[in-house]
């Protein structure tokens, strides 16, 4: 799939009984469905378990099909896994209230389950930069890179969509028109090129979206990061300062025409994280892995190339 070609969606959603498990040695291929913590959870793992590790972590109400187009150029000489956040894509949702460090603590726990224990290249969008930046707060040791697109806790600004989400009568109200329409009003507010907004991707949205525990998930995690108001200041500057601390490798992305989190917050990661690489793409929306795959992909694997060269 090329950022310029024809746009087509994501990959078939595998049927929810679709069943897979980790190999213990060699390449893996595929995915399936893992058991973490009692819970079911959708995951994707390909390339040599012996190779660098890369975990890719979507954004808020997504799945791993946003990732489509990194794990063939990345699982030639990298182990490259991928999963459906808790109550997201086709994964069942965790017990208790949600939270950025529960999701983290859940996904490092998934990896523990795949065997995974070295130190990672963690790429994230949106919902999943900041997942990835409390996995490394939590367990620095387990994050050995970052790579933020369009990442959430840089700014207070935020869709206002999202922010009547917070809501609770508002965000319920919201989360049960099940249109097609509504899909499509979804999709096209994540790309500048409307063309991205395909059949087949408002298909795959209307079937992650069929998840029975899609909406309780999507609020408790929209009421937790954020209110009316915008995104919550406080696990931002905490999140931030912990991170800047530990002066880990980082690449911060942007789309300039970014509709969900504006890219003016690019300008705030470049005075918390100094030490970090920048990219700003034009034309560009809220998922640059998608809008503009072959420059992502370069992009990324060239940072990732010079983390593994330093050592």
């Amino acid at each position: 799939m090329s950022a310029g070609g024809t746009g087509r969606g994501p990959s078939r959603v595998p049927p929810p009984n679709a069943t897979s498990s980790p190999g213990t040695a060699g390449t893996t291929a595929g995915g399936g469905y893992l058991t973490v913590d009692g819970i079911r959870v959708r995951y994707r793992d390909e390339g040599a378990r012996d190779q660098p590790p890369v975990l890719l972590l979507h954004g808020i109400g997504r799945s791993l099909e946003d990732w489509e187009g990194l794990y063939g150029r990345l699982a030639p000489d990298h182990r490259v896994i991928s999963v459906d956040l808790p109550g997201f894509g086709l994964s069942e949702r965790t017990p208790g209230r949600y939270s950025l460090e529960s999701i983290a603590r859940f996904v490092i726990a998934a990896l523990d389950t795949l065997g995974e224990h070295r130190p990672l290249h963690v790429v994230g969008n949106s919902l999943g930069g900041a997942v990835a930046m409390k996995i490394s707060a939590l367990e620095p040791q387990r994050v050995r890179s970052l790579v933020l697109a369009n990442s959430a806790g840089f700014g207070k600004e935020v869709t206002l969509a999202l922010r009547i989400l917070a809501i609770r009568p508002l965000g319920r109200r919201l989360m049960k028109d099940k249109s097609r329409r509504t899909a499509y009003r979804t999709e096209r507010a994540l790309f500048y090129d409307r063309t991205f907004v395909t059949e087949e991707r408002l298909d795959h949205a209307q079937a992650v979206g069929g998840n029975p525990v899609h909406d309780e998930v999507l609020l408790a995690v929209a009421r937790h990061l954020g209110t009316f108001r915008g995104v919550r200041r406080r696990w931002r500057t905490e999140l931030l300062r912990t991170l800047a601390d530990q002066h880990k490798p980082t690449l911060v992305v942007w789309g300039d025409e970014d509709r969900i989190l504006p890219a003016s917050h690019l300008e705030h990661a470049r005075e918390v994280f100094p030490h970090a690489e920048f990219h700003l793409f034009e034309k560009c929306g809220h998922m640059p892995q998608i809008e503009r795959e072959e420059e992502f992909d370069a992009l990324v694997r060239r940072f990732i190339g010079s983390v593994e060269v330093q050592g």
